[in-house]
Order: C-alpha cells, then structure tokens, then sequence
C-alpha cells in the first residue's frame, strides 16, 4: 500500500487516544479490528510513525461526509419542533405581490409573533443570493439555476375593453382586427409594446399594433381600458377585479397565448429553516387555490 506522506494523521495521531479518553493500545486495537472488518488496511505503521493508505485516506474523507450530513439530519430534526423565528425576506412582482402574496404573509406573521417579515415588491427578477432573500415569487418560465422551484399554478395574459367602447367600436374578431382598434400599449420587460403575441406555444403567432397610449404599468393600460380609451392587454390577474365588476370585458378568448406559470423559488438546500418552509408552504396552498385551474 502507497503512504500519504501529506496527510495530517501523523502529527495528529499522537494526541488522538487523549482526545478519545482512551488507551494508545486500545485504539490500536479498534483500528486493526476495523481494518479486519473491511479487508483493507488504513495505516502504514512504523515505530516511529502512523501515516494513512489511500484507502484509509478515501475511507477517512466518506466518514467525514456521511458525519457532516448526520448533523445536518439531526439539526433538521431539531428544528421542526423550534418555533419559527427571525428575519424573513420575500420578493414578487409589484402587483402580484400587493394582491396575492401580502395576504398570505399577514396571516404568517398573525401565526408566527417570532418571525418578522420584509417584503421587497420590485417589476424585476433580483437574485435571491445577492440580496440576501429566502423565498421569490416568480411569473413566467425561469431560466437554469441553483434554485430549487415549486409550482404554484399558472397565469393567462389577454386582451380586455369595456362595454363603452365595444358599444361604440365592435369587438375584434382576430388578432388581426386590432389594427383598426385604438390600443392601449404596455410593456412589462416580458412583452413588446407594440407587438402582441396570440395562439398557444405551438402555433404561436405575433401582431403589431400601433398603440394610441403607451404606458409602463399594469395598473395604467388597465385604468386608461376602464375609461374607455381602448383595448389593453394584460395578464388576467391584473384586469381579473374590473372584469368581475363589469367594467372590462375579456375578448379573444380563443386566441390566448399559453398561460404563464407561477413558482416559489428558494435557495436549494436539504434542510430549509423553519421560517421558509412554513412559508412557502402556505404560500404555495394559497396560490395553488387561486390559480391552480388558471
């Protein structure tokens, strides 16, 4: 057997019966019986000196790791009977987030008194490493990434008017009939202002249009399609209060393009703290009630 002249065992190995409360002897003998066991030997032995095989060195390194993940398992366990406490950081999109996810983190913190809560609602995808967040809500397909996502449901995006203004111009057919329609345009980094996109991911198609007003949030196309301006196209839970009010009117059904999905993304790890898991636990019950169907 090869000796590893580099390894740490030499200079180490005289202190190890002390540190282990036991005899030089009896560790010999725990080391040798181990050695019968596996059919290998661990140690090159001298009077001088102990130095590890290469064996021993491979087997040395997997006791390490297989006793770094069983304190990993026992921390784990410890931690689902602790009471959830600390500092929470949450990210979504603006809207979404005021809607859909403020809910849920009210009723989290009503639950858990130790835990406080700071929700970050930006209209953009922030790395949850480099801002020191634990949970992001995400809307849409993510890119490859060391996050680990839950689906949480899927979102639509469609066209929208109101009843004035189909009273007064006819609802379009088409997507092609929009060009003779006054459009509202928005772009929220994932669309074009004056391109829409329609039919489903297999026989996709896009049309341009000439917006009338062009707007950078939701909330305005929105508003500017309530008040009769034109048509907007937005996604469904954006428009989804006026259009069960009766002020907007959803068009085009048939030529929606594919919905969108909706994910909690959290740094992947084996053993989440307490705080995040309960979090996104309810998080992804509360999402999936509201657009598991979507």
């Amino acid at each position: 057997m090869r000796s590893r002249s580099s390894s740490p065992w030499p200079s180490r190995a005289a202190s190890l019966p002390r540190r282990l409360g036991r005899s030089p002897a009896a560790v010999t003998r725990a080391v040798a019986a181990l050695e019968d066991r596996l059919g290998t030997r661990l140690l090159n032995r001298t009077t001088r000196a102990m130095a590890l095989t290469d064996e021993g060195a491979r087997y040395l390194d997997s006791a390490r790791r297989l006793l770094a993940e069983f304190e990993d398992l026992e921390a784990g366990a410890a931690a689902e009977g602790a009471a959830p406490r600390g500092t929470l950081s949450v990210t979504a999109p603006v809207l979404f987030g005021r809607l859909h996810v403020l809910p849920v983190a009210l009723d989290f913190l009503e639950e858990n008194p130790a835990v406080d809560l700071r929700l970050l609602l930006l209209d953009r995808v922030v790395s949850l490493v480099d801002e020191g967040l634990d949970v992001g809500v995400r809307l849409g397909r993510l890119p490859d990434s060391s996050l680990r996502a839950i689906a949480a449901g899927s979102i639509g995006r469609a066209v929208y008017a109101s009843p004035d203004y189909l009273a007064r111009h006819g609802a379009p057919a088409t997507p092609h009939d929009l060009v003779d329609h006054a459009c509202i345009g928005f772009a929220d980094g994932a669309t074009s202002l004056q391109r829409w996109s329609f039919g489903r991911e297999d026989a996709g198609f896009t049309v341009g249009i000439r917006p009338r007003l062009a707007v950078n949030t939701a909330e305005a196309a929105v508003d500017a399609a309530v008040a009769g301006l034109g048509v907007a196209r937005v996604m469904t839970y954006q428009a989804a209060a006026m259009e069960e009010g009766g002020r907007l009117v959803r068009i085009l059904r048939g030529h929606e393009p594919t919905s969108v999905p909706v994910q909690l993304v959290h740094p992947a790890g084996r053993h989440l703290p307490a705080k995040v898991r309960l979090f996104v636990d309810r998080a992804v019950a509360a999402l999936r009630a509201r657009f598991g169907d979507a």
